[in-house]
């Protein structure tokens, strides 16, 4: 077992990965069920998961009810968010309480939220069963849900009590989920771990490949970064928490212009966003092309879209740069756009025009 603490003063909270872990996450979870029952929400995909994770609550005198909603990133709505929250007041929940979200980002952030805002606040789990959830979403106390204006422009920041992580959930996910996910891993080394993007380029066959020892590295080392992270920022309030968003502000724009349908995975749009923020920051003399070109690199051979003619994107730079301003990060009418200057020196830059971005976006190949 291996236990990380994300240290929050009061907040605080441990984040816990060993293979197996679905099995007795009662033992875990009793002492602050406190011998009241504990709602999962989950999603269609995780099944059997489900059935392992209430079999040991129930052994560890747990009662549980499953609520079960439609996989997808449609689920982060304002629909599915009103249901939840019926379903969780139905059920008696009080603000001691502890609802679980079992599965993807999708339950962790919608789940995140509704416990924030029910009755102004209980606790809640999270129970990871993605890549992309165990190594960023799961940790940090970000929540919430998708609107027409953009993606998580409603939420809250809402810490859990605990997160567990059991690495062979990944052994039923797809190898495009997987892929996706491990984007997410790639942009801790891209960040400001130069070594561990290496480690990466040695190791991310073993890991997309389902190796149990690269993939619980690789968990490991990315729950330490996003810990030591948020422990230094929790709200995005000095700009190191910023840096996570590695990729994010691109790929938020080429989600959005997908139209959040499947067709372009969240990973999948980081990927392209991190492969396209290494380029932009080449073309301003900021990176070395030799830099850019390596990231791009790895992420083809990962699987992973490089760019807007791998992610399927068409659209011009002035319509993706009208995503972009919708962006959260937005402050006084300028975004802090993620940039670098090489592998592990990525930094947060608020001078940059939206039409020089959109400039360069017209000059990627389509």
């Amino acid at each position: 077992m291996t236990t990380i603490p994300v240290s929050l003063g009061t907040r605080s909270y441990d984040v816990v990965i060993e293979a197996g872990l679905l099995a007795r996450a009662g033992e875990l979870l009793a002492p602050i069920a406190r011998g009241r029952p504990m709602p999962i929400v989950a999603d269609e995909a995780v099944a059997p998961h489900l059935k392992t994770l209430r079999a040991s609550l129930s052994a560890a005198g747990i009662a549980s009810e499953a609520i079960v909603l439609p996989a997808g990133e449609g689920s982060k709505s304002w629909a599915t968010l009103e249901l939840l929250m019926d379903r969780l007041l139905a059920l008696g929940v009080e603000r001691r309480d502890h609802v679980i979200a079992l599965g993807g980002g999708v339950i962790g952030d919608l789940v995140g939220f509704a416990s924030a805002i029910l009755k102004r606040g209980c606790g809640f789990v999270q129970v990871p069963t993605t890549l992309l959830a165990q190594v960023d979403s799961s940790v940090g106390g970000k929540t919430g849900i998708n609107t027409r204006a953009g993606k998580n422009l409603v939420g809250a920041f809402h810490q859990p009590a605990i997160v567990l992580i059991d690495p062979t959930t990944l052994d039923t996910l797809p190898l495009r989920e997987v892929r996706a996910g491990y984007a997410e891993v790639a942009k801790y080394g891209l960040i400001d771990d130069p070594e561990f993007f290496a480690w990466c380029e040695r190791n991310a066959d073993r890991l997309l490949a389902g190796e149990p020892e690269a993939r619980e590295i690789a968990i490991a080392r990315s729950v330490a970064a996003k810990a030591r992270i948020v422990g230094e920022d929790e709200r995005e309030t000095s700009g190191r928490r910023a840096l996570l968003n590695l990729g994010h502000t691109f790929g938020h724009a080429l989600e959005a212009e997908a139209g959040f349908d499947g067709s372009l995975l969240h990973g999948e749009a980081v990927a392209a966003g991190m492969a396209l923020a290494f380029a932009f920051s080449a073309s301003r003399g900021l990176c070395p092309p030799e830099d850019a070109a390596r990231v791009a690199a790895h992420l083809r051979a990962a699987g992973l879209p490089d760019g807007l003619a791998a992610a399927g994107i068409s659209a011009s730079g002035a319509r993706l740069v009208d995503h972009m301003r919708h962006d959260k990060k937005m402050e006084g009418g300028t975004l802090a756009l993620l940039l670098a200057r090489g592998i592990g020196q990525t930094y947060v830059d608020r001078g940059v025009a939206l039409e020089e971005i959109a400039a360069f976006l017209d000059t990627q190949p389509r």
